[in-house]
């Protein structure tokens, strides 16, 4: 039975009781020390559910964080990543979650926010990978539709695939061959794409391209395509990444310019677009950027949403990320419950993604508030009616 606001739910399966009294041990352990963290960040949460499940077999953590179910059910990828301690895994998951809320009110569509993250150990066996999935996707079926999912940082469709194989039929972005839509990346760069377009305009005055520096950070789904977006526009692309791989592809193969991860910063550009991880805005980095702008794909930018307020003042203008990244979120959701064929999927999104921010932007200026908080306003508005 789910839970009331704010509730955390501990769902497990079947076990001896061998298992249990061993579970118990270790979960009396943990409540003396890291629980009462974790305890504090739901309470200080203002989303609805958390689902959490220790995953005996491999010792990874399960979140289920569901934000709101105000507009329809909650939906959001799935996160595997191994992280330093229990409770940022538990964080992501909220503020994610919270960003996917916004990500969907402010261009009207009808779910709500939620994210799932998988916290694996550090010294994961990747063999155990299967099976985790699966037990997620079982996890998920217990939820009955309170929850959808797709691919996030550290999972493919391919996983999408072996997740909906106890998660059916609430398991989005499964490979095409499986049936599915594949991956949200391409559109989600198309997205951030537009967007950049967009504030090309809002500060230039045409949308072009041509000759304009852009620093991409981060090369993954999302970055490598917008990279290929920006190259076929002409603008002069700058690139980051800490894997020697994607350094090698992009700086000897499409002779792109490097720019070091200790230099990202303080490299002059006319638009950074942050497209790895999560709170590179912050307190230290901004200070040291040279842009104009910051429009990319990563979610949550912003370490604090004060932060806008800092880049505001820096006359350094900010294009929030959960409405320049919706893209791909808004074509899976369109191809999978709208019918919209693939072309469609692009032109909705080529379309709305400018013509949201730039309702953004006019409310700023008009209001003399950060475009971050006139984002916040249209989503919350939304969320008000019920629309």
């Amino acid at each position: 039975m789910i839970g009331s606001t704010k509730e955390a739910l501990w769902i497990g399966f079947k076990a001896t009781a061998d298992d249990c009294n061993k579970l118990d041990l270790f979960l009396s352990a943990l409540l003396k020390g890291g629980m009462s963290m974790m305890e504090s960040l739901i309470r200080e949460w203002d989303g609805e559910t958390v689902i959490v499940h220790y995953d005996r077999p491999t010792g990874a953590w399960i979140f289920i964080a569901i934000h709101s179910t105000r507009l329809g059910p909650a939906a959001g990828g799935t996160r595997m990543k191994s992280y330093h301690d229990v409770e940022a895994a538990l964080q992501d998951a909220l503020r994610l979650s919270a960003g996917m809320t916004y990500k969907f009110a402010v261009p009207g569509i009808p779910f709500g926010g939620g994210k799932a993250v998988i916290a694996i150990p550090s010294e994961f066996d990747k063999q155990s990978c299967p099976a985790i999935l699966r037990r997620h996707g079982a996890l998920i079926q217990q939820l009955g539709g309170l929850f959808f999912t797709g691919p996030d940082f550290g999972t493919t469709s391919e996983d999408m695939d072996i997740i909906a194989e106890t998660g059916a039929p609430y398991i989005f972005s499964r490979t095409l061959a499986a049936g599915g839509s594949g991956s949200p990346g391409p559109f989600t760069a198309l997205g951030v794409f537009t967007g950049i377009q967009t504030v090309c305009e809002h500060l230039f005055g045409d949308m072009t391209l041509k000759s304009r520096r852009v620093l991409v950070q981060g090369t993954g789904s999302v970055g490598g395509a917008l990279i290929d977006h920006l190259g076929a526009a002409g603008a002069k692309v700058m690139f980051s990444d800490v894997d020697e791989g994607a350094i090698r592809h992009f700086r000897d193969e499409f002779e792109l310019k490097f720019v070091p991860a200790e230099a990202v910063y303080r490299t002059e550009c006319d638009i950074f677009a942050p497209c790895a991880l999560g709170a590179v805005l912050n307190a230290d980095t901004i200070p040291q950027l040279k842009c104009r702008a910051v429009a990319g794909g990563a979610n949550n930018q912003l370490a604090d949403p004060e932060n806008a307020k800092h880049l505001l003042d820096r006359g350094i203008l900010y294009a929030p990320d959960y409405v320049i990244n919706v893209g791909g979120a808004m074509a899976i959701l369109g191809m999978e419950t709208q019918g919209w064929a693939r072309d469609q999927a692009e032109k909705e999104v080529a379309e709305n993604v400018p013509r949201v921010l730039r309702q953004v932007f006019e409310l700023a200026a008009t209001e003399g508030i950060t475009t971050e908080a006139a984002a916040r306003r249209i989503a919350e508005e939304r969320l008000s009616a019920g629309m």
